[in-house]
């Protein structure tokens, strides 16, 4: 029995000391994932959403410290009550979680690993056996040091732990396993091999035959049935590939200028979930920022999921002009743990990102001036009679006089247009004029 806990305790240690830490490295993070769990489509304790972040420090610092506390045989009751405790609980959620496909990733180790929902159960119900060994065995855990030494260790393990939680949240997190790190680049990242795999589904057809409901399964065939279509679901059975960049977009109300800004070379993207809740002291810092950024020749840009009013009212407030573009809050979430948070980009490539905290720390050399972008209006080509013109011209024909209006969008076809001309255009607006 003595040799089992051992092993117990040093499995559950080490694993609960790595999980904490992955976790303790992007609380924030976690805060988010928390909050998934508070909402209303899963254990409806949406009260608690306003301290998910609390919480998960908490959650966290404790998880790496009931690991340290294992190892060096520090109060070993309480320990083993509390990991008992914790992954009782744990076990409960994840079950929940995965029965009713509430949720697709625990977080349990953050985004260096992802378990699917199942396999976090599975995970969970390994730990609960080892804990349960450790609890009926608490007597064979000894402290592996002097009562002085263990107590210093056990406290340092805390307030180290309780320091680097804090100093993440006020910087970012030190190691980023995120799909926008620095040096990752993030048009490679929205890109899906072409012998990615698909994804499989089942389909499950509801017919009425003779009066009795009668379900038959297919893989995306309809069924040869002599009856009544009562309806079909469909379940995927196997994920497909799903690449690391999600979500990400820049975009107008009517355009989409990803692309666009991700050939850009020397562009900096101010970026802030939510201009409501940005933090005053980085607002206050974005003018030197702006200014230090055209000085040098950068391109400045916003990303938020905040509508136009907010936008108006955080420029005129702290005295800035660049532009925001809208992008899905939870994506800018991802991107960067920070309100406002600002990133370097070079085609697409990260080459810096800050906390708001650290935005002195930002390099931006002077370099070449950049070409000018094109404004909306020039890149949409515009013809009266197969005859290039501009859009005032168009604006300015009678409306009587117009027998039929052709918009191309087709990216093929604007592709096609494009070629050989040397130009970037989106879209192709055709006027033919009615004979006089």
């Amino acid at each position: 029995m003595k040799t089992l806990v051992n092993i117990s305790r040093i499995l559950v240690g080490v694993l609960f000391i790595f999980s904490g830490f992955i976790k303790l490295n992007d609380p924030l993070g976690f805060s988010y994932k928390l909050q998934e769990y508070f909402s209303p489509d899963v254990l409806n304790i949406p009260f608690l959403e306003p301290y998910a972040l609390i919480i998960s420090v908490f959650v966290v610092v404790f998880e790496v410290v009931l690991g340290v506390f294992l190892l060096i045989g520090y109060k070993p009751k309480f320990t083993v009550w509390s990991l008992l405790l914790m992954i009782v609980f744990f076990t409960f959620l994840t079950f929940y979680a995965a029965y009713f496909e509430k949720v697709k990733d625990c977080g349990c180790f953050g985004d260096f690993i992802k378990l699917k929902p199942w396999e976090t159960f599975w995970k969970d119900v390994a730990l609960l056996v080892l804990i349960v060994i450790l609890f009926i065995g608490v007597k064979h855990i000894k402290p592996i040091f002097g009562n002085l030494v263990t107590t210093v260790i056990a406290l340092l393990g805390f307030i180290l732990s309780l320091w680097f939680g804090y100093h993440v949240l006020m910087h970012l997190p030190a190691i980023d396993f995120r799909a926008y790190a620095i040096g990752k680049n993030i048009q490679e990242g929205m890109l899906v091999p072409e012998d990615a795999p698909k994804p499989i589904q089942e389909y499950s057809w509801k017919f009425k035959v003779n009066g009795e409901e009668k379900v038959i399964k297919t893989n995306g065939s309809y069924p040869s049935v002599e009856g009544d279509f009562v309806g079909v679901e469909t379940k995927v059975i196997q994920e497909g590939y799903t690449p690391p960049v999600v979500d990400f977009s820049i975009e107008t109300d009517t355009d989409d200028l990803t692309t666009h800004f991700l050939e850009q070379e020397h562009l900096v993207i101010v970026v802030s979930y939510s201009l409501e809740s940005i933090e005053q002291g980085g607002a206050l810092k974005l003018k030197a920022l702006q200014d230090e950024a055209r000085r040098n020749n950068f391109q400045i840009i916003g990303l938020t999921a905040s509508g136009e009013d907010a936008k108006q009212r955080i420029n005129e407030a702290y005295n800035i002009d660049f532009t925001w573009y809208l992008c899905d809050e939870k994506a800018l979430k991802t991107v960067v743990r920070s309100n406002p948070g600002v990133l370097e980009l070079n085609k697409g490539l990260v080459k810096q990102k800050v906390h708001w905290n650290d935005i002195e720390d930002l390099k931006l050399p002077k370099v070449e001036k950049p070409v000018e972008p094109k404004k909306q209006e020039d890149i949409i080509a515009y013809f009266i009679n197969d005859v290039p013109s501009t859009k005032e011209e168009v604006e300015a024909i009678d409306s009587e006089k117009i027998e039929s209006i052709n918009v191309i969008k087709d990216s093929t076809q604007v592709k096609a247009f494009n070629l050989g001309k040397d130009s970037v255009y989106k879209e192709i607006v055709q006027l033919k004029l009615k004979e006089e």
